[in-house]
């Protein structure tokens, strides 16, 4: 919860904007870190989840890498000072561009998902005289039983390569003279919280790794991609996902030769909770068997509800009048622009301060400017 002093510093400010509590963020990287040094585990961070500055230089303090989906987030974990090392880049559709971005940055690995992206990426590193590191994102036809926008790990979906491709993909693998293969990768979707999803992703990553092995091509890295999911419900009460028990699941499941190194990539996991988007009330409009509250803040500052279905926490930080339901909604010409129907809060007024919790990961990096709207800006708890 918010302390009273933090409450009344949000009200000398011009809303909407986000919060981030930096504290929250170094104790989820704590546990975070703690956990994949048990194992002997490494971790590259997903830069799409929220890319600030200050979240990003705290985040490399911990000695995590980069895992990016675009040239410009290659190029930003160079810049901010990530490990090359340690810098994966993923994405279905990677231009010449980007490949030459990454090339030129001598990162650690292409996560590809396609046959013709491998042939491209060979020509394009033969060109400049460079042995290209490519890891192949696997489609292990896990059901990640999350939105069918974040699910990501079927052949139904537009990501990855599925087994009736692995001959084929083997054999491009071989005929390539500047790619080296590096491993594999997986990703099954995003905001998962039943865990036994993990357990059947292991176990399918075990078959997959035998597979390849039999076909004679050892899998020296083994990338299990992100996923794991936060409680947009209640953030008070379970502040940081249980990294204890996700990281005993995989272990507990998945068949680790000597020398094979197990990689993951968390995003919203470390900066979920940490963010809040903060408001005013502007109106309570009183429709028919229903009130409105009626927010400056809107979907182009957090378009996840109306992008999808998602729920996230509305508080009113400065009313303690008896409990209403109210609509919450922003100010967008829109009627997707909500963030919740129903919603239970004290009596709210005009000027009351709101705090939409949750937002650390895809709100602010994902926001824009419709309607001309100004970008709100962001301050941290430091």
């Amino acid at each position: 919860m918010f302390d009273l002093k933090t409450i009344e510093w949000f009200g000398t400010l011009e809303t909407p904007f986000y919060y981030y509590d930096m504290q929250l963020l170094k104790k989820t990287l704590d546990i975070y870190t703690k956990e994949l040094k048990k194992y002997d585990y490494l971790a590259h961070y997903a830069f799409k989840a929220n890319a600030n500055d200050k979240i990003l230089e705290l985040i490399k303090s911990y000695g995590l890498g980069a895992d990016c989906v675009s040239g410009n987030e290659v190029s930003l974990a160079l810049k901010s000072g990530f490990d090359a090392n340690k810098v994966v880049y993923a994405g279905v559709g990677k231009s010449d561009k980007e490949i030459v971005t990454a090339l030129e940055g001598d990162i650690f690995s292409f996560n590809c998902e396609s046959i013709p992206e491998i042939e491209v990426i060979n020509e394009i590193a033969a060109r400049m005289g460079k042995i290209a590191s490519v890891s192949l994102r696997i489609n292990p036809e896990v059901d990640a039983h999350t939105h069918k926008y974040i699910t990501t790990g079927t052949s139904q979906n537009k990501f990855g390569i599925s087994y009736w491709m692995f001959d084929q993909v083997i054999e491009t693998l071989k005929k390539c003279n500047n790619v080296n293969f590096a491993g594999l990768h997986f990703h099954v979707g995003s905001q998962i919280t039943d865990y036994s999803v993990f357990e059947m992703l292991a176990i399918k990553v075990n078959e997959i790794v035998a597979t390849f092995k039999d076909k004679g091509m050892y899998v020296h890295n083994i990338n299990l991609g992100g996923g794991l999911g936060i409680d947009y419900s209640d953030p008070v009460a379970n502040p940081i996902p249980d990294f204890v028990s996700y990281f005993s699941i995989i272990n507990k499941n998945l068949n680790r030769e000597p020398g094979q190194v197990i990689h993951f990539e968390p995003g919203r996991a470390i900066v979920g909770q940490c963010g809040s988007l903060i408001s005013r009330v502007l109106y309570v409009k009183i429709g028919k068997g229903r009130k409105f509250a009626i927010l400056d803040a809107g979907m182009n500052d957090l378009i996840r509800p109306a992008l999808y279905e998602a729920s996230h926490k509305v508080q009113n930080l400065t009313s303690n009048g008896n409990p209403m339901s109210y609509d919450v909604v922003g100010p967008i010409c829109e009627s997707s622009d909500s963030f919740g129907e129903n919603v239970l809060l004290p009596l709210t007024e005009r000027g009351n301060i709101m705090a939409i919790r949750s937002a650390g990961a895809y709100g602010q990096v994902m926001a824009m400017r419709y309607n001309q709207k100004d970008l709100a800006p962001e301050y941290y708890s430091e």
